[in-house]
């Protein structure tokens, strides 16, 4: 394909009907739920996009992909304890066939590669993605993937059992999350699930998306996090016939022999994760501490109890290992269809 600008999507309607080719190959379950013509649609609109912003394109052409893809290879148990959880809650099927999870921004696959690692059986797990290059990049880790929009669903309607929408909810845009969660109402079966998956306005997230990512990231990170009162309405609004907004620990954690390099090991994630340049540039040589040390400032928030939830340093003498955590709490809408 010729270069392009960062304002161009190298993708076509051959690209399109060669994913789905491959799909049908390597996962007849989840191309069986694809509408073809919603697909063709879909890719006709994006390979004439002329306004379309890839922030997970390649890196050398502007985007952020290639650094955050070399995080989740680095350290793919990083944020597993999260997405174990997510993937807990999604319905067995009462047939026992493997149940069919649309991961609507999948990047490059890695919730399926923490499944697969974990050994979650009964799910079938489709990777989905509005960035061409990502789920180039899932296909080439071996996970079947399809380059699709959040609020525009390529799925026939009542074909899915979850829709998980997680690790970038706050990428979509403000006016269409409302369409996006009456797509995933459309898509899933009766007694299906909605797992929508983001960090509450105020939150130690948002926080340091504001002061951390946005100044020093290589594509910035102005967007807006979430409020439970919009997550409530949301659900609904699309017609879910009952939901819930709760909270669940979603932490970042690195290992390593030593304390030190458990530390280091984290900082040097976040710094992948995130693309922050800025702070590789101005902190030459020890970039990976002065990110975990911002990470220490940041993630500091008073539990329930009133006890404080912090960073933390632990050592498991049975594996001769030191694990550095960095909690998160995370807000969850879950939207259950009528059965």
């Amino acid at each position: 394909m010729t270069e392009l600008t960062e304002h161009q999507v190298a993708f076509t309607e051959a690209d399109m009907a060669d994913h789905l080719s491959r799909l049908g190959r390597a996962a007849p379950d989840l191309h069986a739920c694809v509408d073809p013509e919603r697909a063709r649609a879909w890719a006709r609109l994006l390979a004439g996009a002329t306004d379309f912003r890839d922030d997970f394109g390649d890196d050398g052409a502007g985007g952020r992909g290639s650094s955050y893809i070399r995080a989740q290879a680095r350290n793919l148990t990083a944020r597993a304890r999260g997405i174990h959880h997510l993937l807990s809650l999604v319905p067995a099927r009462s047939d026992r066939r493997p149940a069919v999870v649309v991961d609507v921004l999948g990047g490059d696959g890695l919730v399926r590669r923490v499944a697969k690692a974990r050994r979650l059986t009964g799910l079938s797990v489709l990777t989905c993605d509005a960035s061409p290059y990502m789920v180039r990049a899932a296909w080439a880790a071996h996970c079947p993937a399809l380059v699709q929009r959040a609020d525009r669903l390529l799925m026939r309607g009542g074909s899915v059992d979850a829709v998980l929408v997680a690790y970038g909810s706050h990428h979509i845009a403000a006016e269409d999350r409302a369409e996006l969660v009456h797509e995933a109402h459309r898509v899933l079966r009766p007694g299906g699930v909605l797992l929508l998956h983001d960090f509450l306005v105020g939150s130690p997230m948002d926080t340091w998306f504001r002061d951390v990512v946005d100044p020093y990231s290589r594509t910035g990170h102005d967007y807006d996090h979430f409020t439970r009162e919009e997550l409530r309405g949301y659900l609904t609004k699309a017609g879910f016939a009952s939901g819930e907004v709760t909270e669940m620990a979603d932490p970042y954690v690195a290992t390593a022999a030593t304390a030190r390099e458990a530390e280091l090991e984290l900082g040097r994630y976040l710094l992948d994760m995130y693309g922050l340049t800025g702070i590789e540039r101005s902190h030459a040589g020890d970039a990976a501490r002065h990110t975990v040390e911002l990470a220490g400032t940041v993630f500091r928030d008073k539990r329930a109890d009133g006890s404080l939830e912090a960073l933390s340093l632990e050592y498991d003498p049975s594996v001769r290992e030191w694990t550095c955590t960095v909690p998160r709490t995370a807000v969850l809408a879950i939207g259950r269809k009528a059965g």
